[in-house]
């Protein structure tokens, strides 16, 4: 099989990557579709098939380490190298800590239960002897004699969080305590922004931008996994009664985390100006596999007026787009997140309940630019052959790339144990079948 980076240059000199993007998310079409891999959490791919595709496209002598550089997820670090192989055209930028509080810095080498070599950040903790089962425990901010707020059970490939819920007294509950994660911006961390953000603009790349602050009750925050005493309402069943046994809670909550979102996307804008070209406003998942987590009515009412918030001002004051992850079958929502102002919504989880990817192009293809739903990853990618992997490809590409507003992504994050011919044809066929006129 031909690697994928044979013909990735072939429509090269047409369209830099940034302007790629920039003409997919005002729904046009380029010269061909952009490709994204690992700009944002949602976009990435998992650290032991990441391993397993640059073995196989001759990047690394065997046994080369990847970076693990999101550790809830596990996420490896898609490498310039890789980046340029495959003719992706979007990067990422954010924060220097991830979701449990450490900075991704002081890298020290692990192997994975599936006998991956990789590398992790200084505050990992890597030793199994400390969980019972012969997991992997998570502290927050990388401190052990803090209790632990995740694990990875052993012959895992993911951390799960530790329900650390203290007792609810409804009539004592504070605000404050939903907040504590969530305050101004440090000059530290805007310098990193900065920094990044420079060191990424000469390769022409588009850059989606994940600040973090505007994902308002997104479950994989809840629980607080970067707080050492978290207080509040932390277990995520609590959280999903709360939205209806206690909405002037949540909605207080989400109304001081809008003000202190804002204020630090101000102080971002400020800093490096339009030098991105989106935004990740929100991962909050509103659907399961048959249908909305949510009512219609409850998304209007307790998220809706914030999401309206942070996109009006973001349009108001910059030239950035703004991007939306939600898993599942949302297509009860989607009227409502269109109005809301979201200009491209992710993963377009094309395998669930009534988000069949021909009627969603036919009816928001003029209003969301589709940044996902490109190969289902749920059985296709992991379970499929080759060939059925370079159909769908194909499929999608023509559905979702006709007259633009669609960059080509995963169905969320590359998983685990996906077969590497699977990736080497997934790909493949994008390198084969992106160009326009789509064939």
């Amino acid at each position: 099989m031909s690697t994928p980076g044979m013909t990735a240059g072939k429509a090269a000199g047409h369209c830099t990557s940034r302007e790629r993007v920039e003409l997919a998310l005002r729904h046009a079409e380029a010269d061909r579709v952009p490709l994204d891999l690992g700009s944002g959490p949602t976009t990435g791919i998992h650290v032991t098939s990441l391993y397993r595709l640059r073995q196989a496209l001759g990047l690394d002598p065997p046994g080369t380490p990847v970076k693990v550089i999101e550790p809830f997820q596990m996420l490896g670090e898609v490498a310039p190298d890789l980046i340029d192989a495959l003719g992706a055209d979007v990067v990422g930028v954010g924060l220097p800590t991830n979701f449990f509080g450490f900075a991704n810095e002081d890298w020290k080498p692990w192997t994975t239960f599936d006998g991956t070599p990789v590398l992790v950040p200084g505050g990992f903790s890597t030793d199994t002897s400390a969980d019972p089962g012969g997991g992997v425990l998570m502290y927050p901010q990388g401190d052990t004699q803090a209790p632990p707020s995740a694990r990875m059970p052993r012959r895992g490939f993911y951390f799960d969080a530790i329900k650390r819920q203290q007792p609810i007294d409804d009539e004592h509950l504070n605000v404050e305590d939903n907040l504590e994660e969530f305050g101004p911006i440090t000059a530290g961390e805007l310098a990193c922004i900065r920094r990044e953000v420079g060191r990424l603009v000469p390769s022409g790349k588009a850059i989606l931008g994940n600040f973090g602050g505007t994902g308002f009750g997104d479950v994989a925050l809840v629980p607080g996994m970067n707080l050492k005493h978290p207080k509040g309402i932390r277990d995520i069943e609590e959280w999903y009664v709360s939205l209806s046994q206690r909405p002037g809670y949540i909605y207080e909550v989400f109304d001081r985390q809008c003000d202190i979102g804002l204020r630090n996307l101000a102080r971002i804008h400020d800093e490096i100006g339009d030098a991105i070209t989106a935004v990740l406003v929100t991962g909050t998942d509103f659907g399961g596999q048959q249908g909305p987590l949510i009512s219609p009515r409850t998304y209007r009412n307790l998220f809706m007026p914030f999401h309206a918030r942070v996109n009006d001002w973001i349009h108001t004051h910059t030239r950035w787009k703004t991007f939306i992850h939600s898993c599942g079958s949302i297509w009860r929502l989607l009227d409502d997140i269109a109005d809301a102002g979201f200009d491209a919504l992710n993963p377009v989880q094309t395998s669930a309940a009534g988000m069949d990817p021909a009627a969603l192009k036919q009816k928001y293809g003029d209003r969301i630019t589709f940044w996902g739903g490109g190969i289902d990853t749920q059985s296709v990618l992991p379970f499929g052959t080759p060939a059925e992997v370079r159909d769908m490809v194909r499929d999608r590409m023509r559905v979702f790339g006709r007259g633009g507003g669609f960059v080509f992504n995963t169905v969320h994050n590359v998983q685990a144990g996906v077969p590497v011919e699977n990736l080497l044809a997934l790909y493949e066929a994008v390198s084969d079948f992106r160009d326009y006129p789509l064939r």
